[in-house]
């Protein structure tokens, strides 16, 4: 049994964009919710997230704004895996 990656964490984000799909500059991703954001620990809901790498932001199944990182931001550097493929929508 590997480890779960809908639990939130930098590095389970980032295994979690390598197989998620991709559609209109953002990653379809799933975490445990607490509150409607993303839960480090496991929880009874799990919630899907938009990761768009072009500003670095991670917004909920509303696209709402949850949080800035610079880390996923392919303005400050992030390298992002879909960044050296052509996407054809």
């Amino acid at each position: 049994m590997g480890r779960d990656l809908r639990l939130f964490s930098h590095e389970n984000l980032l295994e979690q964009i390598k197989t998620a799909v991709y559609r209109n500059g953002y990653y379809v991703l799933e975490f445990y919710a607490a509150q409607h954001k993303p839960s480090s620990v496991q929880t009874a809901a799990i919630e899907t997230y938009y990761l768009y790498p072009s500003g670095g932001t991670l917004r909920d199944s509303d696209f709402q704004l949850l949080f800035y990182d610079s880390r996923y931001d392919t303005y400050r550097g992030f390298i992002h895996p879909q960044s050296n493929r052509q996407t054809g929508g």
